[in-house]
């Protein structure tokens, strides 16, 4: 009996949430997608200012998505192998300079590698969060993504509202605020990184054998390697297909609202922000959703649940559109965090690698959806392009082909 109790109590830490950290990683990840929401927030300003070409705007926003996006992966791969919790505070601190470049450079160039620092700051940051969320959430997986998941999307959120209130009013200087922002973001990542770096000396050796057993594993059963390679890619295209209409309607609709509903642009955004900060609310939700009902189910009906409402949207006058852009946004990006949960489960020990697929690359080719979108509306004109875009959520069908979680736990027992 005292055996067990030991047992027992030296278990319980395992499964212990750990909701301070779980806090503090969900506001610095709101900060750090804030100041990377920066840099397409402050586009008016430049244009007027600087008189940049619509090309030259694309090239600053595919230099930011392509660093922060292409760049994670391998960030993980390395971080899987060598944990580095001071790459938080150090990325972040890229980022610090990225944004006091932006705020003072005068010449195209000078942009891009400021907003090259940004996307480096974003790319280290991301991988390292989500192991920390990882190793904070006890047997409340999906909950701790969606902590620090929501914080990312409420940051995205604030970019129509930092465009109407800050940088219009006061310019391309009006970005050095944000360094305040990003100083404070470096102070709570060096107390995130102490008790990383504590939590991997504590358990360095039963996570490496931890790892080994499960490689052990996944090299003996060819079937669940083949079934683990196939389901990560097709989350991977999943993945992709939303951040294509996530992309769709953040970058477009505003526009076709616009052009169909007779809004001025200021009027327009709201949609965006409605669309944007319902989602961040789904995203909270979501992960204990799937703690309680299934990953595989969250992620089918985030995108089935909301396809026929995005059919719809189009269809409707601009009152109506209100509420169902923020059912849609809600119900679509519920399933954020649980997608990197359910890919985490999938590859177990590869944390770094996994987040970087799934929230860096395949999320952050959103940016080249944006860019095909673009030229689809020039093709065949801003409705159909909206018409194409609400289509995409059909896609979610595909998830019926994921295994259940049942069966991802099977294999990996």
């Amino acid at each position: 009996m005292q055996a067990e109790k030991i047992k027992i109590e030296s278990a319980k830490p395992e499964s212990t949430t750990i909701y301070p950290i779980l806090y503090i990683i969900g506001i610095v990840h709101l900060l750090n997608d804030a100041l990377q929401s920066v840099v397409p927030a402050l586009f008016p300003v430049l244009q007027s200012s600087m008189g940049l070409t619509f090309t030259q705007l694309g090239l600053i926003a595919f230099a930011l998505n392509a660093t922060s996006s292409l760049i994670q992966p391998v960030v993980g791969i390395y971080t899987d192998k060598r944990p580095s919790p001071y790459a938080l505070p150090i990325g972040l601190t890229f980022s610090l300079f990225g944004i006091i470049g932006l705020a003072l450079a005068q010449e195209f160039w000078l942009i891009i590698v400021s907003v090259l620092f940004i996307g480096l700051g974003s790319a280290a940051f991301h991988p390292e969060g989500s192991r920390v969320a990882y190793m904070a959430a006890g047997n409340r997986r999906g909950l701790a993504q969606s902590i620090y998941q929501v914080g990312g999307n409420s940051g995205q959120a604030l970019a129509p509202l930092m465009a109407a209130y800050i940088l219009l009013p006061l310019g391309q200087k009006g970005v050095l605020w944000f360094t305040i922002v990003a100083a404070a973001g470096v102070i709570l990542l060096l107390y995130i990184a102490a008790w990383y770096k504590q939590q991997v000396l504590e358990k360095a050796t039963p996570v490496k054998r931890k790892i080994a057993e499960k490689a052990s594993v996944r090299k003996e059963n060819n079937a669940n390697k083949r079934i683990i390679i196939f389901s990560v890619s097709l989350l991977v295209f999943l993945v992709f297909a939303r951040s294509w209409f996530h992309a769709g309607i953040t970058n477009f609709y505003a526009f076709y609202a616009i052009q169909n509903y007779g809004l001025p642009i200021a009027d327009s955004q709201i949609y965006i922000f409605v669309f944007l900060g319902a989602g961040a609310v789904g995203t909270f939700f979501g992960g204990p959703l799937a703690d309680r009902f299934g990953k595989r189910l969250v992620i089918s009906l985030s995108m089935l649940g909301s396809a026929p409402l995005a059919l719809l949207l189009p269809f409707v006058g601009p009152n109506f559109a209100y509420i169902l852009i923020a059912i849609i946004g809600f119900i679509i990006l519920s399933s954020f965090s649980v997608t990197v949960v359910y890919a985490q489960e999938l590859v177990p020990g590869r944390i770094g690698l996994v987040s970087g697929l799934i929230v860096g690359l395949a999320f952050g080719m959103g940016a080249v959806g944006s860019v095909a979108l673009g030229v689809l509306a020039d093709w065949i004109g801003l409705t159909n392009t909206i018409l194409f875009t609400v289509c995409l959520p059909l896609i979610g069908l595909l998830t019926f082909l994921l295994p259940t979680d049942q069966k991802v736990r099977e294999m990996h027992n």
